[in-house]
């Protein structure tokens, strides 16, 4: 598969703290830095395009959805996200670094419970990959505490659901491993101590060594 430069993914179960850690990425470079930083273009998954408003509400029970279609949409959404106007793909051949919060691995282990393998791998087979991924892998009774307050509760935040979910990925990157980078992030750590390793990861990047 082809790999895409300039673009790194972060991937997880809920709770795992992706999220977290892409709000502080902004925080960090807000600071400034000597010598100074590539462009980075942070964005996520499902996006908040009109494709990915129906996915979330979706995902909220505010709609009804099929499983298959929840997995049609991402696909579609994720296309609109690659190559349209201002894209990841257009960014990253222009020199910026992109960020991605969830991508296609996402879309293999949680659709690939709901609706089966098959699909998915499909949906997601031309796409390309990113050159750096980082895994957040939690323990998903420590995400589950991490979560019980939010206020609106996605249909995937389950124990059991996500226990699926990280015997999922970590099958899924043993696969990847030997197709694009993959590093693993210790969740469970102090938010501060999993920026630095993310920040060491984005280091070994051939953009942050020009």
């Amino acid at each position: 598969m082809k790999i895409l430069k300039n673009f790194v993914v972060f991937e997880g179960g809920d709770g795992s703290g992706t999220t977290t850690q892409l709000t502080n990425l902004e925080k960090t470079l807000s600071l400034g830095a000597v010598p100074p930083l590539p462009v980075i273009y942070k964005t996520f998954e499902p996006t908040d395009g009109p494709i990915g408003r129906i996915i979330r509400q979706g995902m909220r029970e505010e709609i009804q959805l099929k499983s298959e279609t929840i997995a049609y949409l991402f696909a579609a959404d994720r296309r609109e996200h690659l190559f349209g106007r201002n894209g990841i793909e257009e960014r990253c051949n222009q020199g910026e670094l992109v960020v991605c919060d969830r991508y296609l691995f996402s879309s293999l282990v949680y659709q690939g419970i709901t609706c089966g393998k098959e699909l998915p791998r499909l949906l997601n087979k031309d796409f390309p990959l990113p050159e750096l991924v980082l895994f957040f892998d939690i323990d998903p009774e420590i995400a589950q505490k991490r979560m019980k307050n939010r206020s609106k509760k996605e249909i995937y935040e389950n124990l059991e659901f996500q226990i699926r979910v990280r015997e999922s990925y970590q099958e899924l990157f043993r696969e990847y491993e030997n197709e694009t980078r993959v590093e693993i992030i210790d969740a469970c750590k102090p938010v501060e101590e999993v920026g630095r390793e993310i920040w060491r990861a984005f280091g070994k990047m051939p953009i942050f060594r020009k």
